[in-house]
């Protein structure tokens, strides 16, 4: 005969007075991050958690347009989490790259073809890597540019969203280079401008220096 259920009275059960706020944080990043897989997703946000660090939560909720969301999954809000996590040194472990990658329920077949792209033994330059994440959002250089400002700057969502010139020359000459079709005296005639630019803005650059009429054409 098998044993009664055991009877419990609400004086009996003890709720953590953390577990509360703790679902209730868990529940607003699930929702604004929209996980492919939430049981994958989930066991990576806690573990994040528990070693504190950064977590694999978008700042908002991303529509998913086609200038904001690829087919493939990768957003800018994905890509800027991905930075947060890895963005600290400059060669990442491969296997550090994908084992993010997968917390964040994106395509390996997206990942696969970008380090295809320009990637050889056990690290990946992390800003390579994200030159080329951020064209695969962008289309164009112009584009991809503007998004890697967004996700590299300092400044508050919305800002200006300014980012070293050096930084700026670093990914513009490395993606011109990835493309092979613009002409030396294009990339020459671009950072001539910008050069001038910076020496305004205290050697700082925005998407709106390189998306001005003024400036030449990135492409």
């Amino acid at each position: 005969m098998p044993l009664p259920e055991p009877m419990f009275c609400a004086q009996q059960i003890h709720i953590p007075p953390e577990l509360p706020d703790l679902l209730k944080e868990f529940t607003k990043a699930a929702i604004r991050t929209q996980p492919g897989d939430v049981l994958q997703w989930s066991a990576a946000y806690f573990r994040s958690l528990s070693r504190g660090e950064p977590l694999p939560v978008t700042e908002r909720l991303e529509m998913p347009v086609a200038t904001q969301k690829t087919d493939t999954g990768l957003s800018p809000g994905l890509l800027r989490v991905l930075h947060r996590q890895l963005g600290a040194g400059g060669l990442v472990p491969a296997e550090e790259l994908e084992h993010r990658w997968r917390d964040l329920c994106l395509p390996q077949a997206q990942l696969c073809s970008l380090l295809e792209l320009d990637h050889q033994g056990s690290h990946v330059d992390w800003m390579k890597f994200l030159a080329l994440a951020c064209s695969a959002l962008g289309g164009s250089i112009t584009t991809a540019l503007k998004y890697a400002c967004e996700i590299l700057t300092q400044d508050p969502e919305g800002g200006a969203a300014r980012i070293p010139l050096q930084t700026f020359l670093f990914l513009y000459k490395y993606l011109a280079q990835m493309d092979g079709d613009i002409p030396d005296s294009t990339i020459e005639a671009v950072i001539s401008a910008l050069q001038d630019e910076a020496a305004k803005q205290e050697g700082m650059i925005q998407p709106r220096n390189f998306l001005s009429p003024q400036c030449p054409p990135l492409s």
